[in-house]
């Protein structure tokens, strides 16, 4: 059995904490330590057992962040930390999983596939995004083969979701409306992840979701709803008349469209103008058609005269008395 008087005081030892597990205790020195020297007796005596001492458990891989939001045309890191690894040059390998199915990334000490020529491989097995594009949004696992290891390989899956600006969104806001009548102005956007939220503006003030929130807008009757980009009116007031946008917003930026303008008329003049139109519409529609009837009705039917018979026809020529009367009667036009 070892001795306190035979250990180096520099030398380090292992000592027994928790079954079988040891730590490392530097420059220990033997004064007043029994327990400690009891537990290096039942260290060593437990590996002599074994046969032998290990040098590493196996490799063991972590990240920072098992989820990755990045914005889009931005850099982003994807950390696989090896923690503990014995073999010199272990096999390393990131892979790209979308829509459960996998693709390589790095490969044969090389990028490939979509990340080709858009990313590097940094120590000891990162992957660095130079430019992260929206459709780099997927799973990435990053596996280490370590063959001089008890436990030789590991793995470590990442999921990174990439932000993307959203675009112009598309506003629909009615050009005249009635004080009193309920309205609803529209805004969408299709293109920005995650999903953007909507805020609207009146002549260049916020509105606020909720009007009863606010002193100025405590007699207003609109609602807005964040996620659609609806906002309804149920009554509308003469004050609500004015300039309307809307901006469409998430965490990689935000896009609005261009002012539209929204009157609000005490009558409904826009109904009126379109009743009057009917209105004209109908009466030219029955003058043509009554005319068109009578017209038929008036017209004579070919081959047919006014009282429905034929007159006798009359002839130019001279009619002459019988010879023994002596002179002759003129009974029609005489022509020299």
């Amino acid at each position: 059995m070892a001795t306190s008087s035979s250990l180096s005081p520099s030398a380090p030892i292992l000592l027994p904490l928790r079954g079988a597990e040891c730590v490392r205790l530097e420059n220990h020195k033997p004064y007043g330590c029994k327990m400690a020297m009891a537990r290096l007796v039942a260290c060593f005596a437990l590996y002599s057992s074994l046969g032998h001492i290990p040098s590493s458990v196996g490799v063991i891989l972590r990240t920072t962040d098992k989820i990755v939001w990045a914005n889009e045309f931005e850099p982003i890191e994807l950390t696989c930390l090896i923690e503990s690894i014995s073999t010199n040059n272990p096999r390393i390998e990131w892979k790209k999983i979308k829509n459960g199915v996998p693709s390589y990334v790095y490969f044969q000490n090389k990028i490939a596939g979509d990340l080709e020529h858009r990313a590097q491989l940094r120590e000891p097995a990162n992957i660095l995004i130079f430019n992260t594009t929206r459709s780099d949004t997927a799973e990435y696992r990053c596996e280490v083969a370590a063959i001089d290891d008890q436990r030789d390989f590991d793995e470590i899956l990442i999921s990174l979701a990439v932000r993307v600006k959203p675009v112009v969104p598309r506003c629909s806001v009615p050009d005249a409306v009635t004080v009193g009548t309920s309205t609803e102005l529209r805004c969408l956007e299709n293109e920005g992840f995650p999903p953007p939220q909507y805020r609207w503006f009146h002549n260049n003030e916020e509105l606020p979701q909720d009007p009863k929130n606010s002193p100025k807008f405590a007699n207003s009757s609109f609602s807005i709803n964040p996620d659609t980009g609806g906002l309804k009116f149920r009554r509308v007031r003469k004050e609500d008349a004015g300039e309307y946008y809307c901006q469409a917003k998430n965490d990689a930026g935000h896009a609005q469209c261009l002012p539209q303008s929204m009157e609000v008329y005490d009558v409904d003049i826009l109904g009126i103008f379109l009743k009057v139109c009917a209105v004209v519409t109908a009466l030219l529609v029955v003058s043509v058609c009554t005319y068109q009837g009578c017209k038929r009705a008036c017209t004579p039917k070919k081959g047919h005269s006014e009282n429905n018979y034929n007159w006798p026809a009359q002839s130019n020529v001279f009619d002459y008395v019988d010879d023994d009367e002596g002179h002759f009667r003129h009974k029609s036009s005489f022509i020299i």
